[in-house]
């Protein structure tokens, strides 16, 4: 057994999975008020984008299951001991990568939310999952929250929250980046910016694209 397939982090990732399923954005009215090409504006604007956000903050927006465990698997196998995550919402990917540096023998999470009310959600399920001594939460905008402070040497960073600003938050935490270290980006189909940096060996990166819109990088 390890952490993330026994009690208390099992059974509480099947009921906020259950939860994100039964409650999914398509059946939010105010998002299904908003037309498809509009949020897809927003989705891609480095301005406005917390407009977007900010009518999403009653919703999980979760990793899937599938790359939950992935992210799980790569923080284990890598031996991660210091991972840094843009875009906590309610925490059910922290809760993956926390229970890998649980598993790893201990460890440094660093994760940032701008929205106050998702972040309290994360604590209480980061709580009960006995994982939160591992965790540092960080509330605001990621711009902020991500340049400074950093830890000296990070082995893995998950990119999930909004898309259109992965170049900016890449280049706050690029320069503690470890060699070998590891890029996770979601969604990434909404910023080919961040895509022609990683993709881009001259760049420092080796990168290709997995499981349609999500992009596995390593820093060379």
């Amino acid at each position: 057994m390890n952490t993330l397939t026994s009690a208390p982090v099992a059974p509480l990732l099947d009921r906020l999975f259950r939860a994100a399923a039964e409650n999914p954005p398509s059946a939010d009215p105010a998002i299904a008020a908003v037309g498809k090409e509009e949020r897809d504006r927003l989705m891609r604007s480095k301005t406005d984008y917390l407009d977007l956000y900010g009518q999403l903050k009653n919703l999980a927006l979760p990793v899937s299951r599938k790359t939950g465990m992935l992210l799980y698997m790569l923080a284990r196998s890598s031996g991660a001991k210091t991972i840094v995550e843009f875009g906590t919402s309610f925490g059910i990917s922290t809760i993956h990568l926390a229970a890998a540096l649980r598993d790893n023998g201990g460890g440094y999470l660093l994760t940032t939310e701008f929205e106050p009310t998702k972040l309290a959600r994360a604590r209480d399920h980061l709580t009960e999952a006995r994982l939160l001594d591992l965790v540092e939460i960080r509330q605001g905008d990621a711009l902020k929250t991500l340049a400074e402070d950093l830890p000296e040497s990070i082995d893995l960073l998950l990119l999930d929250g909004a898309k259109a600003i992965y170049p900016e938050i890449l280049a706050l935490v690029e320069p503690h980046l470890a060699p070998g270290a590891l890029i996770f980006a979601d969604n990434v189909d909404y910023c080919p910016d961040y895509l022609e940096i990683v993709r881009s060996p001259s760049r420092g990166y080796l990168s290709l694209p997995f499981d349609e819109d999500v992009e596995l990088s390593v820093r060379l």
